[in-house]
């Protein structure tokens, strides 16, 4: 293993665009990896949940976001650090195209921008489908455009035949960038999407196992690992002054099982339906003193016993509306926790299930408001300050968050609401009643561990 003070290994796939395979080349090189022994750590550029949950099934261990908009570029290398901990070699999932970022921000949160922040070699991913020589241009076009992006070698993806492999190598060679890797076209790595993106691993079960063991399968036998390996060893010590991001010591006076009468239990919602959630965010209430404990909504009739706050994050309740809404029994205990000032944190997925309904049909209640599908997409980083005091912050509290649903709250904003967007336009959302904080905006709290320390704070004095 290597520590990471000398510099883990590590390697950033990156890609032209979206949809050029990224996903299928990052996944299939993490269990390609893993399969030969090597303890992997899987990353993710951005604020995708569903991608670090393939990382997950490949590597054994806990996929991790890199995003420099939401938690700023300072902590990239910390966080990153965090996550490899311990690990053989890490490997980092860009975001849309290699130097694609936030909307009008620049670089900030492009792959490009944190390639650089990790000092990582790219391999970019071309999807070679509709191309030959011209290959050559894009490649070189990458290459050059900022020269402190080291794009160490290319891995040309959906190749029809044995000629066009050769075109494609011809091409590429003359622009003096190796080419690591080619994969053919093979249906038995492709994920299913919807409206927000891939399905979750957790809706899959087996058929998820068996696409990340085809991706490796893949990978395996198109690319060569050795060569890649060898560009992540070249990667050398992260920038001076970088360490390990931490969440706080967890204090030695915690509970290793639940005490009747101890008022910090927090219950996070997961299972299907609610599968959107930053490692960081349960390190962070652990660390504050919490005893974490996951329930799933789908399925258990009741919160934990002794929960003194709840934090649900984001998902699809709107896929399993109705199986959500005839779990009655834990909507009604839902409701009774946040109608007794508990602290109630929910995000996007979160707060639709808080409302009192949820396309027609009965939701928790705890907020008097509906949610909806829609057939437009919101989508994209926000700018944030708190309106109101709350379990999670104090008004003023400055954060930056993403947005991303295709369904619409009514009322959007409570009497008083969660948080007043500053760009990219001007307008308050979300909902902070009693102990509740419910909004639609995604956060990392690895950016204001403050908010995980006031959330349990509030969960031992409500």
């Amino acid at each position: 293993m290597t520590s990471p003070d000398s510099g883990v290994p590590r390697l950033v796939i990156a890609a032209p665009s979206s949809g050029s395979g990224k996903t299928t080349v990052a996944t299939g090189l993490m269990a390609a990896l893993a399969g030969r022994g090597l303890a992997v750590s899987p990353h993710k550029v951005g604020p995708d949940y569903i991608d670090p949950g393939y990382h997950a099934l490949a590597t054994g261990r806990v996929g991790r976001n890199l995003d420099a908009y939401l938690c700023g570029p300072e902590l990239v290398g910390p966080l990153f650090l965090h996550g490899a901990r311990g690990c053989d070699i890490a490997v980092v999932e860009g975001v849309m195209g290699l130097y694609d970022g936030a909307a009008g921000e620049g670089e900030l949160a492009s792959t490009a921008q944190v390639a650089k922040l990790l000092r990582a070699p790219v391999v970019l991913v071309v999807d070679a489908s509709s191309q030959s020589r011209s290959v050559a241009a894009l490649v070189h076009g990458f290459v050059s455009w900022d020269p402190e992006v080291r794009i160490g070698g290319v891995i040309l993806n959906k190749v029809a035949s044995d000629r066009h492999e050769v075109l494609l190598r011809e091409a590429v060679d003359s622009v003096g960038v190796p080419v690591l890797g080619v994969l053919r076209r093979a249906p038995q790595v492709d994920v299913p999407a919807r409206h927000l993106g891939l399905v979750p691993v957790a809706e899959r079960g087996s058929e998820a196992v068996d696409a990340v063991t085809a991706m490796g399968a893949q990978v395996a036998a198109g690319c060569d690992l050795e060569a890649l390996v060898g560009l992540a060893r070249a990667a050398g010590p992260l920038p001076g002054g970088s360490a390990p991001w931490t969440p706080g010591p967890v204090p030695t006076h915690h509970p290793t099982r639940w005490d009747k009468g101890s008022p910090q239990r927090v219950a996070v919602a997961g299972g299907a339906a609610f599968t959107f959630s930053y490692a960081e965010h349960s390190e962070l209430l652990a660390a504050a003193g919490a005893e974490v404990v996951t329930f799933d909504p789908l399925r258990d009739e009741e919160l934990p016993e002794g929960t003194a706050g709840l934090v649900i994050g984001g998902g699809f309740p709107e896929v399993y509306a109705a199986e959500l809404s005839a779990n009655e029994p834990l909507r009604k205990s839902v409701a009774e926790l946040a109608l007794s000032g508990a602290p109630v944190a929910a995000e996007c997925a979160g707060l639709l299930y808080l409302c009192r309904e949820l396309d027609g049909l009965p939701m928790c209640g705890v907020l008097d408001a509906a949610a909806r599908m829609s057939e437009r997409l919101t989508l994209g980083y926000r700018d944030a300050v708190a309106v109101s005091d709350s379990a999670l912050a104090g008004a003023g509290t400055r954060m930056r968050g993403h947005e991303f649903h295709r369904t619409v709250v009514e009322p959007g904003a409570g009497a008083a609401p969660a948080w007043g967007m500053r760009a990219p336009e001007r307008r308050v959302e979300g909902f902070v009643e009693r102990g509740v904080h419910a909004s639609y905006l995604h956060t990392h709290w690895a950016a204001e561990p403050g908010v995980a320390r006031r959330f349990v704070e509030r969960c031992r004095t409500s």
